[in-house]
């Protein structure tokens, strides 16, 4: 096993294929469902795989005295047998999610611990969602506000230094850190420039590499890497790719993930007559996109498949 950034450096410049998973929701399927919908994605040797986080989500329930009670639920549980279990069937990496949202300091400790005894050696450090129904983050009493917060606790536990002791062992973890980053900016953020201000701390925390948010311009990426290199932002930036799969993606995707879609990527998806036309654009599309990024030399090819391995494997398929 593997470090990300070690998986790129062996590579030598060969363009990797990498895929992200959401966990099942809660009381639906089974691990093995899981892992065989994963299985046709193998042949194509990615040599690590992520897996989301889902932090708890609340349901506001009405009480017989007129009042109301937060009830908190868990809809995708999983993450770390999941990982576990994704590295004893296949012998890849597997990458959880790491977040700040639902967790206190405490919590993030007990956590990178479980993960490290059981040879997981990276992480995906990420600030999460806003809990539903609410539209303000707030995180847990105790626990982290941003993300680079979150990288700066990874990297003190890496060098042994513990919440409130100093291990004496040289044994410790030692996590590669991946964290996320938004082309397009993120939805939050006031602007580009305070978006990249934020990036900045979370790669002088700690960072090792970067995934990118979904985009569907590859422009959008170009001029997002060479502002990076220019504010000496080198680790490896890995972008992150959805293949359209529907025409009601062509409304949803932007809502969810705030990312633009092209003009002749809509103009193709509406004149298609039912999804498995607008399907069909959206393969091509995406094959077209990891053409050129493939061309510019990018670490790997990240797909967001949503569980999903069909869309997925059509394009790589046509690209590795």
């Amino acid at each position: 096993m593997a470090k990300v950034t070690e998986h790129i450096d062996n590579a030598k410049g060969k363009t990797l294929f990498s895929i992200e998973i959401i966990p099942p929701s809660k009381g639906s399927n089974s691990i093995g469902d899981l892992l065989s919908g994963i299985e046709p994605m193998m042949e194509l040797n990615p040599p690590f795989i992520d897996v989301t986080y889902h932090r708890e989500e609340y349901l506001i329930k009405e009480m017989p005295d007129g009042g109301q009670k937060e009830v908190r639920t868990r809809k995708r549980p999983g993450t770390v047998g999941i990982c576990s279990a994704i590295m004893h069937k296949f012998d890849v990496d597997a990458v959880p999610h790491v977040l700040c949202g639902g967790f206190n300091k405490e919590d993030t400790e007990d956590l990178l611990f479980d993960l490290s005894y059981l040879g997981i050696d990276n992480v995906m450090a990420l600030r999460g969602d806003i809990a539903k129904p609410f539209n303000v983050f707030k995180p847990k009493k105790g626990g982290h506000q941003y993300a680079s917060q979150l990288i700066s606790q990874i990297k003190d536990i890496n060098a042994g230094k513990y919440l409130y002791e100093e291990l004496e062992s040289e044994t410790h973890p030692d996590f590669c850190i991946g964290g996320a980053a938004y082309p397009e900016k993120h939805y939050e953020a006031q602007s580009m420039d305070i978006d990249f201000e934020n990036l900045k701390r979370k790669v002088d925390a700690g960072m090792d590499y970067i995934v990118t948010q979904m985009f569907f311009n590859n422009q959008k990426y170009f001029d997002f890497v060479n502002k990076c290199r220019a504010n000496g932002i080198n680790i490896p930036i890995i972008p992150g790719l959805k293949v359209l799969a529907t025409k009601r993606q062509l409304e949803i995707l932007p809502e969810l993930f705030f990312c633009d879609m092209p003009e002749d990527l809509r103009k193709g998806v509406n004149a298609a007559k039912d999804n498995a036309g607008a399907r069909e654009v959206g393969v091509e599309w995406c094959v077209q996109q990891c053409k050129e990024l493939k061309e510019y030399g990018v670490p790997a090819l990240h797909f967001y498949t949503m569980s999903k391995s069909n869309t997925t494997l059509a394009v790589a398929k046509e690209v590795f």
